[in-house]
């Protein structure tokens, strides 16, 4: 009995040092994220291309139906939140980042957090024109509308802080070559190899990252390509028995990291007070893709949404035969897109090696 009691104390104490240390990383993180602004394509979008002529969309079930307990298709694609989301949350921020479109929002919610991402879009203008969504100058563009209406909701000082101090999470760069470049016959193929595909994208990023520099802009994440040709969708495509991945985009993938790993270094040297850092994902991703069982998954090959080979946007609906009911046992929650809890689970690591490294 006695050891049993002793037992139940120590648990308790160190229950209560975890909360501690918990809230008072919570604490400090809080002093120093005022807002988490988002720029990107489909893995962070959070609703923009709702309100967009497009066909690519996710504001219909199943999409959504874990998100938050409401079941609500919000836009993501995902069965629930995205990775973005969760950084807000860790950041002790609201739970999720809102979309500046979506007409549900105004800029007191967007103060504190705000997407601009738009799914189907790329580093290049073409990508965006592809599925008519909006390119990343336009974000750009809606990044500095943001900037004035934050001016008159929180005053011009204390806005201009929140853009210094805030932490800005850039995910893009797959589209440009899984929609666009490696597409059948496109002008960008025929224009370039690979190779200078990447150096072409690398350019057009650091233009980028210098237009929102000047902005204000200073505490970047520049979340790094994953094995692109690992996604169920591309898998399908390979005739290979088995369903490989696509070797081929994999290395692409690779190059344009370690292209964007050498800008960060030249632009950081570059630019004052910059805090430019990629978020490497690529051997992470790997990793829970070669290794499911470890992080609790059952399937790492299919999406859990129809047979998982090709479903996405309006192929992945609430009719859509064979989606799976428990979408925590899938690493994809469609045919490209991850499932929640993968996001989570990514979210965690890359806030643990670049997003909580910020000054």
């Amino acid at each position: 009995m006695q050891i049993n009691a002793q037992k139940n104390s120590l648990l308790l104490l160190i229950t209560e040092i975890t909360t501690l240390l918990i809230c008072t990383w919570i604490a400090q993180t809080e002093a120093k994220v005022p807002a988490l602004i988002v720029f990107g394509d489909s893995t962070v979008d959070s609703g923009n291309n709702n309100v967009l002529p497009t066909a690519l969309k996710a504001n219909f079930p199943p999409y959504g139906r874990d998100f938050m307990g409401s079941g609500k298709p919000t836009g993501r694609f995902s069965n629930g939140r995205v990775a973005t989301d969760f950084y807000s949350e860790m950041y002790g921020l609201r739970p999720f980042v809102p979309a500046y479109l979506d007409p549900e929002y105004n800029i007191e919610d967007f103060a504190v957090g705000v997407c601009f991402a738009s799914a189907g879009t790329g580093i290049d203008p073409a990508t965006a024109g592809v599925l008519s969504v909006i390119p990343l100058w336009k974000q750009v563009e809606l990044f500095e509308e943001y900037q004035a209406r934050l001016a008159g909701y929180l005053g011009s000082e204390m806005a201009k802080q929140t853009i210094s101090e805030g932490v800005y999470a850039i995910s893009i760069g797959t589209n440009d070559f899984i929609e666009n470049y490696f597409a059948l016959a496109t002008p960008r193929f025929l224009e370039f190899t690979p190779e200078s595909y990447v150096e072409f994208l690398i350019s057009l990023a650091r233009d980028f990252i210098i237009q929102i520099y000047m902005l204000g802009a200073r505490k970047i994440g520049f979340t790094g390509l994953s094995g692109m040709g690992c996604l169920p969708l591309e898998r399908n495509r390979n005739p290979m028995w088995g369903r490989p991945c696509i070797e081929e985009y994999n290395k692409v993938a690779k190059e344009f990291n370690s292209k964007l790993q050498q800008m960060t270094d030249e632009l950081c040297k570059a630019l004052p007070d910059l805090q430019l850092r990629v978020a490497h994902l690529y051997d992470f991703f790997s990793n829970i893709l070669q290794n499911p069982s470890l992080y609790g998954f059952e399937d790492a090959q299919y999406g859990c949404c129809g047979t998982g080979t090709f479903e996405l946007g309006y192929l992945c609906n609430e009719y859509t035969p064979f989606t799976c009911t428990d979408a925590s046992k899938y690493v994809f929650w469609d045919a490209v897109h991850p499932t929640e809890k993968t996001s989570r689970i990514v979210a965690e690591f890359l806030m643990n090696t670049t997003f909580s490294k910020f000054k």
